[in-house]
């Protein structure tokens, strides 16, 4: 008889703790998997890098000169060219350098930070026009390089006062939506309240015309 309960009890005792090592394996697996996707979504958002969210097209007129001194500066030579510069410029953000940490219990992410839009790249077109060699200064094909380079800081300049920097920050929300798609893609969802998008010289708050992320209300 004694031996059936020890037996009886064994197999309780057996069962109890098979049940036991089953559900903590389980509720471990349920977090690392919940950590693996914190993980991807945040790389996932980094991985974009950079988003485009204006592009402006400009039209300049540049004129360049370069004069070479020989004989002891006693003799100069000087070569030009008009040059009309076709460009397109390229404003966005980099979405590496977001804030953002991850609530893995609750499968949230909140962005702390967002970056100012900023130069993406510059692609221009080069027209020559008027060109004019010096006796002993003449263009050479490094010449385009150097050219290159000098129309790319040229329209850099004339970013500023072009407006698209402002545009760019208005499509700052849009940009924001993406990221709360992509996590909607796995389940997750982001909360922004906490940033402030708006102009940054002049200290400007859209805090208040955001709308709310997807499941929150206001408080």
């Amino acid at each position: 008889m004694d031996t059936i309960v020890d037996t009886f009890l064994g197999l309780v005792l057996g069962a109890i703790a098979t049940y036991w090592v089953y559900s903590f394996f389980r509720k471990k697996k349920g977090k690392e998997v919940t950590k693996h996707q914190s993980t991807v979504l945040l790389e996932k958002i980094r991985s974009v890098c950079k988003l485009v969210s204006v592009e402006g097209e400009f039209a300049e007129i540049y004129t360049y000169e370069n004069t070479k001194a020989r004989f002891l500066s006693m003799v100069s030579s000087k070569k030009k060219a008009l040059i009309v510069i076709n460009a397109k410029a390229h404003i966005g953000y980099d979405l590496s350098k977001i804030g953002m940490k991850s609530d893995v219990a609750n499968k949230k992410v909140t962005l702390t930070d967002f970056p100012q839009p900023e130069v993406l790249s510059i692609e221009p077109e080069l027209e020559f026009y008027d060109i004019k060699n010096g006796m002993f200064n003449s263009f050479t094909p490094n010449d385009l390089n150097v050219l290159n380079q000098e129309a790319k800081q040229h329209i850099r300049d004339k970013i500023p006062q072009s407006g698209l920097m402002e545009t760019a920050r208005k499509e700052a929300l849009d940009t924001i939506l993406l990221i709360e798609s992509l996590a909607a893609t796995i389940g997750w969802k982001v909360d922004y309240t906490a940033l402030e998008i708006g102009s940054k010289k002049e200290g400007i708050s859209n805090k208040k015309g955001l709308p709310q992320p997807a499941g929150e209300t206001p408080g």
